[in-house]
């Protein structure tokens, strides 16, 4: 199967006239990275990955051990249909490699492939559906104050308008990169947009809300608005947060559910919810990283 996703990949390169094959990968906060290679050097990153230089990411390597590897995902390969056809570009997602080969451990996508392998031992496979929430701003203007793109509200029906138009058409590219959408309206503040992704399973759902995020706010740099995932971005109104609907699964069988409970809670989800409970604290430092994240955490505006 993975020898057919290759030839896909490489067919798919020469038929399409892609001119540049984007590179994506994450540092340790979570900012997608990348690095284009030319068509004629995809081949080669299939079968033996494509250093670069790690010193400069966060979390990656120090100056002195600073080159890793790039090992792209042939299943995540997607062509990005907002470029110009005669300028062709794909993306692919990479895993981070040492140079021997061996997983990088600085490299949130290994990090999260081992987990799901422990997770997977045990008997379960893990599954992810996210609702996440953003704002648009006008474009740029002579007041130092940001400047709102609608007015709108919870779940308005809003009529034709640049912040519509913007929801839609990034719905319209995310199916076309085979990224399911579930739900799309607009949230409770003004400007403030939610779109909920179809739940998949947790390696796959990660590279997709890179991916999303990037849609995103490129299709707003498209019309010249500015899209934000900012958690706070106005003192007087609702932020924004990514909320999270998680599952196991063992077989087909949901591993939450049980006929037996009162609340239908199996001894598995209880253990769950009790660990996310214990180290909710800790859990912070990688869903809550900067001083802004803190501001949306306060009395009155639905947070968290």
């Amino acid at each position: 199967m993975q020898e057919q996703q290759r030839d896909y990949v490489l067919r798919t390169v020469e038929e399409r006239g892609i001119r540049l094959v984007r590179l994506w990968f994450t540092d340790v906060l979570g900012n997608l990275k990348s690095f284009a290679i030319s068509p004629a050097e995809m081949e080669n990153a299939l079968n033996d990955g494509m250093t670069f230089d790690g010193s400069s990411i966060d979390g990656y390597s120090r100056i002195q051990e600073s080159d890793v590897l790039a090992l792209p995902d042939a299943n995540t390969f997607e062509v990005l249909p907002w470029v110009d056809p005669k300028g062709a570009e794909a993306r692919v997602f990479c895993d981070i490699a040492k140079l021997d080969g061996t997983p990088f451990h600085g490299d949130p996508r290994q990090v999260l492939r081992r987990n799901l392998r422990r997770a997977h031992d045990l008997g379960f496979d893990f599954y992810i559906a996210p609702d996440i929430e953003y704002f648009y701003f006008a474009p740029p203007s002579s007041s130092t104050t940001p400047v709102l793109l609608d007015q709108g509200g919870f779940f308005d029906l809003t009529s034709t308008d640049i912040a519509s138009s913007l929801r839609k058409e990034t719905i319209r590219t995310l199916e076309t990169m085979s990224i399911p959408v579930e739900y799309s309206f607009h949230e409770d503040a003004p400007s403030q947009h939610e779109i909920d992704l179809r739940h998949t399973d947790a390696l796959t759902m990660a590279d997709s809300v890179m991916t999303f995020r990037f849609v995103v706010k490129e299709i707003a740099a498209m019309h010249d608005v500015h899209a934000t995932f900012m958690p706070k971005p106005l003192e007087s109104i609702q932020g924004s947060g990514m909320h999270l609907h998680l599952s196991l699964f063992s077989g087909e069988q949901n591993a939450f559910h049980s006929d037996d409970d009162p609340y239908n809670l199996s001894p598995t989800a209880k253990h769950f919810m009790a660990g996310l409970l214990r180290h909710a604290a800790e859990i912070t430092a990688v869903t809550n990283q900067n001083v802004n994240s803190y501001k949306r955490l306060v009395p009155g505006f639905e947070a968290p």
